[in-house]
C-alpha cells in the first residue's frame, strides 16, 4: 500500500497548473495541512504559494525547506494510471514530487517537533514568469525568514537512493529569450517587393548559435538554443513577421551579460541587412543555484554515514533554477534526488519512481534533526 504521500502525490499529478494559477494544487495542500496536528503549526498563504510555519521545542535557528508547485504546458504521454486531468499540462519537471515530500517533512514536524523552527515555502511559477523573487519579498515572509535553506529536484539519471550536489555552482544562470522581427510581407512571385521575416529569422538564428563559440571563453560555459519559430501564413506569401523562442544559460554572470550584449549586436545587423525592426525581450532571468560551501560540505559528509543513500559528488548543470533567488539571500543548499526513468526532465513519458518520495523525507527530516540538536 502506497504512503500518504505518494497518495499525495498522485493528487497533485492529475492536477497540474501555470505558474501563479495553482488554485487547485493550493487547496488540495491546505486541505491536507488541516488534518495535521495545529498545535505548532501556522499556515499563511501568499497568491497561490503556501508558507508553513512549525515552532520548535527550544528553539535558536530556523530553517527553510522550499518546494516549487507549478505545471508545464505539455500534453501527459505517460502509461499512468492518474494522469493529468488539465489538457495540454502536466507534471513533467517533479514538481508533484516536491509538494508530497514537502508535505511529508511537515508532517512528520507536526507530529514529533525537532528544536529548531522550521518553515517550508510551497513557491508557485518556478517554470515561469518566477515566483521566488517576489515570494522572498512579500510581507508575509519577512518575519520568517529562515537562518538557513534546502530544496531538491528530482534526477531521472540516478537510482532511487542517489543523492547527488556540490558546493558552489549546481545550476546555471538562467534567460528565456523571445525575438521578434517585422519586415514587409507580399506576394511570392514578388520578393523584391518585400522584407522576407523567414530569411531574416532564419540568418538570425544561424548568427545566434555561433555567439557562443566565438565570443565565450571555451573553458567556461555557456549554451544559446533557439527552440521555437515561428513565421508565415501560406506557401505563396511572403511573412511579414517571425519570432524566435529560446534559452541562454550561463555558469558566470559575466557570460550572460557578454551573451545578450551579442545578441544585440547580431539584431542590429539583422536590422541593417534586412531593413526589418527587431525586438528583444529576455522574458524571466533566473539567478545560479549557489550552494553555500561549508553547509553542502557538512551535508555531504553527513550524508556519507547514512547507509541508504548513495552519494554522489556532480558536475553542474545548464539547468536553471530559480531557488537560486533563495540562495542569494539565504545560506543553503540544493541536491538531486534520484528517479530512475529513461525520460528526461520536461519529457512528456517522464515516470519518476515513487519510491524516492519516502527516502527523500527520511533523508531531510533526520538531517534537519541532526543539525537542529547540535
Amino acid at each position: 500500500m502506497a504512503s500518504p504521500f505518494v497518495e499525495l502525490r498522485r493528487q497533485l499529478h492529475q492536477i497540474p497548473e501555470p505558474g501563479f494559477q495553482e488554485f487547485k494544487t493550493q487547496q488540495l495542500l491546505l486541505d491536507t495541512l488541516a488534518r495535521l496536528p495545529q498545535d505548532r503549526m501556522i499556515i499563511r498563504t501568499w497568491r497561490t504559494g503556501i508558507l508553513v510555519y512549525i515552532a520548535g521545542t527550544n528553539p535558536k535557528k530556523r530553517y527553510g525547506y522550499r518546494a516549487d508547485m507549478d505545471g508545464l504546458p505539455i500534453t501527459e504521454e505517460t502509461t499512468l494510471p492518474f494522469p493529468s486531468q488539465h489538457p495540454g499540462y502536466m507534471h513533467a519537471c517533479g514538481h508533484d514530487l516536491h509538494m508530497s515530500i514537502g508535505m511529508g517533512v511537515i508532517a512528520h514536524f507536526a507530529n514529533e517537533p525537532m528544536q529548531d523552527d522550521l518553515v517550508v515555502f510551497f513557491q508557485p511559477a518556478e517554470e515561469g514568469p518566477g515566483g521566488a523573487l517576489p515570494m522572498l519579498a512579500a510581507e508575509e515572509l519577512q518575519d520568517w525568514k529562515p537562518d538557513q535553506i534546502v530544496a531538491l529536484h528530482i534526477a531521472p539519471e540516478y537510482p532511487v537512493g542517489t543523492i547527488a550536489t556540490k558546493p558552489e555552482i549546481l545550476f546555471a544562470n538562467t534567460s528565456e529569450l523571445f525575438i521578434d522581427l517585422l519586415g514587409k510581407g507580399g506576394h511570392a512571385a514578388y520578393p523584391h517587393q518585400a522584407n522576407d521575416m523567414i530569411v531574416a529569422g532564419a540568418q538570425m538564428v544561424g548568427q545566434l548559435h555561433t555567439i557562443v563559440s566565438r565570443n565565450v571563453n571555451p573553458l567556461d560555459s555557456a549554451v544559446i538554443t533557439i527552440g521555437k519559430m515561428e513565421a508565415g501564413t501560406k506557401q505563396n506569401i511572403i511573412a511579414e513577421k517571425a519570432r524566435l523562442e529560446g534559452t541562454i544559460r550561463t555558469l558566470s554572470a559575466d557570460s550572460m551579460a557578454k551573451i545578450k550584449k551579442r545578441i544585440e549586436a547580431v539584431a542590429s545587423g539583422i536590422e541593417s541587412s534586412y531593413d526589418c525592426k527587431v525586438t528583444i525581450d529576455y522574458g524571466s532571468n533566473y539567478r545560479q543555484v549557489y550552494n553555500d560551501p561549508a553547509l553542502t560540505e557538512e551535508f555531504m559528509d553527513w550524508l556519507r554515514g547514512n547507509d541508504n543513500i548513495h552519494l554522489i559528488e556532480c558536475t553542474e548543470a545548464m539547468t536553471g533554477e530559480d531557488f537560486g533567488y533563495f540562495l542569494e539571500q539565504i545560506p543553503g543548499f540544493m541536491f538531486w534526488l534520484g528517479v530512475d526513468t529513461p525520460h528526461g526532465l520536461h519529457h512528456a513519458k517522464i515516470e519518476p519512481d515513487e519510491r524516492a518520495i519516502d527516502i527523500a523525507i527520511e533523508t531531510i527530516t533526520a538531517y534537519l534533526r541532526h543539525h537542529s540538536s547540535r
